[in-house]
């Protein structure tokens, strides 16, 4: 327990970042307004299931309605989404934690709290993004979702208006993308282009050795870590909004994560885009029986 008290858990149950679209077309089970509450019971069910923590937790307050849907600059639900980064950030602020979990929510989540600890850690900051897509989109991408540009909004790319909130960013080439295997043709230069270091799944599927020599280059005594579920390979199991096929194995990735943690302090961890159908399933059966409202 003591080694959790320097520790904040962030609870971030936000899904603007998805876009209504994805939302709509990958949770097409549900009605809309069950689908864009996916994240929030994924968040809960992570607070259930997860270890309990000697150290604070805070809930960032997140809009569950329509409003702030619309399409401005190129990011879709642009003011709600600057609304509620700010409001993470003041919630970090507020307990200035050396160490952060976040619970979210989709894979936007990351950006307070990483730039938050590059604030504080500066250049001995790395981060290890662990996500079946890049997340390097720019308002001028075809995809308009902010978690699809969460990696270029950290590295100061993409939208002033987001970056101006933002306490730090991180450098391009300490920045690696784990277990990538899906992304659009717009975006994917931007790797290159940017300097940032990408791996396969097929890069670590043996072994997770490549990563640790890109870590060890870097130089950086400190990791933030970030899981988007989906990275589980979805012939396996499903645990996200989307789940491709092709991605690491739950063991593959439970070794890769392993060997961050041993040869790098991890002071982040976020993890991101648990999309718990079974259990919406179950939520949105019990609707109608007695007892459970007060209706």
């Amino acid at each position: 327990m003591s080694g959790t008290r320097d520790v904040l858990r962030l609870v971030c149950p936000q899904w603007q970042g998805a876009g209504t679209s994805s939302v709509q077309e990958l949770a097409a089970e549900f009605p809309f307004e069950v689908a864009r509450r996916g994240y929030a019971v994924g968040s809960a069910v992570l607070q259930a299931v997860l270890p309990s923590t000697g150290g604070p937790t805070a809930l960032v307050p997140i809009a569950m309605g329509n409003e702030g849907l619309a399409l401005v600059d190129g990011v879709e639900a642009k003011e709600v989404l600057l609304t509620q980064l700010a409001a993470a950030l003041h919630v970090i602020k507020e307990h200035d934690p050396a160490r952060i979990v976040t619970l979210g929510g989709e894979c936007a989540v990351s950006v307070a709290p990483f730039s938050a600890l590059a604030r504080r850690y500066g250049d001995d900051l790395a981060i290890v993004w662990i996500d079946s897509n890049p997340d390097i989109g720019t308002p001028a991408s075809q995809y308009p979702g902010l978690h699809a540009m969460a990696v270029s909004v950290l590295t100061g790319h993409g939208d002033t208006d987001f970056l101006n909130l933002l306490p730090a960013t991180i450098a391009a080439d300490r920045v690696a993308l784990v277990g990538l295997h899906e992304w659009t043709e717009d975006d994917y230069p931007n790797i290159a282009d940017w300097g940032i270091q990408a791996f396969s799944p097929e890069d670590l599927r043996q072994s997770s050795q490549p990563l640790s020599d890109w870590l060890a280059q870097t130089g950086c005594s400190r990791v933030a870590l970030h899981f988007d579920v989906d990275t589980v390979d979805g012939d396996e199991i499903v645990l996200g909004l989307g789940h491709p096929a092709g991605g690491l194995t739950s063991a593959q990735l439970a070794r890769v994560v392993s060997d961050v943690t041993a040869e790098a302090d991890v002071v982040a961890l976020t993890i991101a885009e648990f999309f718990p159908r079974q259990v919406m399933h179950l939520q949105h059966l019990l609707r109608g029986f007695p007892l459970l409202t007060d209706r």
